[in-house]
């Protein structure tokens, strides 16, 4: 079923996924196109972004966030047109990103967490990517507790996806020797035309080898997006000093316990300690809302002038977004992931609004 003015497609949350997600763990509905009242206004989602974090949602585990709840719509970033509007600072025909629609056609906002776009400055569905959050994170994580000198060396992991990739532009911005690092030699050859220093596929056999010849002088700054053994090859290079800006560890989102094995737990908090390596973790919004100007500014220059180059993967329905999110949580997405709702036209208002 396409998208439509009569009823709302909605996906909602059907059970915690042990393991990795599938197509069981979500319930496809229907539901009536939602009314508004006085201050609020009725978004048509035309984009969707799916991001690893989303997995994280799916989990009653303790987190930043609350977690989805049992048979409520999956939350997700959207670019939306407004279809019908009683808010004063809103009207008809006009491009927003949300932030509380999520998984499904139509969502009502009172203007919280939504920010207006101008399309005249390039595709929307960039908001969901280097102009929106994950970019918001590649710069504020490296930025500022990353602060990339000329000359250091900064490791960037999953260095394809949407935050990695813009990381490890900003780096080369910034005078930095980049190391970046993705899952397969067609990644790996695309870093090169990014322009990265050295661009190298995880899943080779002698990885930590070749990590470490790619470093001679050790690791300055590593941004880490992935855990793993990526990781645990960066550990022994990191330099007195070093700073980890912690976004993510995907290797792990899938896991429901600790892996087999020798614990180097120890170890780790030792070699940080050692070398007094700062690690700090953060939630882009909640920390660095108040930078979002600085971002922009920044952003949008870089993307005008060449020097931010950005790939998007889109593909078609709300229906395939359970595949397309194990498929990323996989390393299988080559870009930016954004799923095509609906269209992009303004199509006839809906009745009654």
């Amino acid at each position: 079923m396409t998208q439509n003015q009569f009823e709302n497609r909605q996906l909602t949350l059907a059970s915690r996924p042990e393991g990795a997600p599938g197509k069981d763990n979500f319930h496809a509905q229907t539901s009536p196109v939602p009314e508004i009242e006085d201050g609020q206004m009725l978004l048509r989602t035309v984009y969707l972004s799916l991001d690893p974090y989303m997995r994280g949602r799916m989990s009653n585990a303790e987190s930043y966030a609350e977690p989805v709840a049992i048979g409520e719509v999956m939350v997700g970033g959207t670019v939306n047109r407004v279809m019908a509007s009683r808010h004063p600072d809103y009207k008809e025909g006009d491009w927003v990103v949300s932030y509380t629609v999520g998984w499904q056609d139509y969502g009502v906002s009172d203007g919280s967490m939504l920010f207006k776009l101008d399309p005249d400055y390039g595709p929307v569905s960039h908001a969901l990517g280097v102009l929106g959050m994950p970019g918001f994170t590649a710069y504020m994580g490296l930025m500022d507790i990353g602060q990339p000198k000329a000359g250091e060396t900064l490791v960037v992991a999953a260095a394809t996806g949407p935050v990695g990739a813009t990381v490890a532009q900003i780096g080369k911005i910034m005078g930095c020797r980049v190391v970046a690092i993705a899952g397969g030699e067609q990644k790996r050859q695309h870093l090169e035309s990014m322009g990265v220093d050295v661009a190298l596929d995880h899943k080779s056999t002698d990885f930590a080898r070749q990590l470490a010849d790619a470093c001679p002088s050790g690791i300055d700054i590593y941004f880490e997006n992935v855990g793993g053994k990526v990781f645990k090859a960066v550990l022994p290079l990191l330099n007195l000093c070093a700073r980890i800006p912690l976004c993510g560890t995907v290797s792990g989102y899938n896991t429901s316990e600790l892996p087999e094995g020798p614990d180097h737990l120890d170890m780790a908090w030792s070699t940080l300690q050692t070398r007094r390596v700062r690690v700090q973790s953060f939630i882009i919004f909640d920390d660095y809302g108040h930078c979002y100007g600085e971002f922009s500014e920044h952003m949008s220059k870089w993307v005008a002038d060449g020097a931010i180059q950005y790939r998007e993967q889109i593909i078609e329905g709300l229906e395939q977004v359970p595949d397309a999110l194990r498929g990323l949580l996989e390393g299988e997405n080559f870009g930016k992931l954004v799923v095509r709702v609906g269209p992009d036209e303004l199509v006839q208002s809906i009745e009654g609004q």
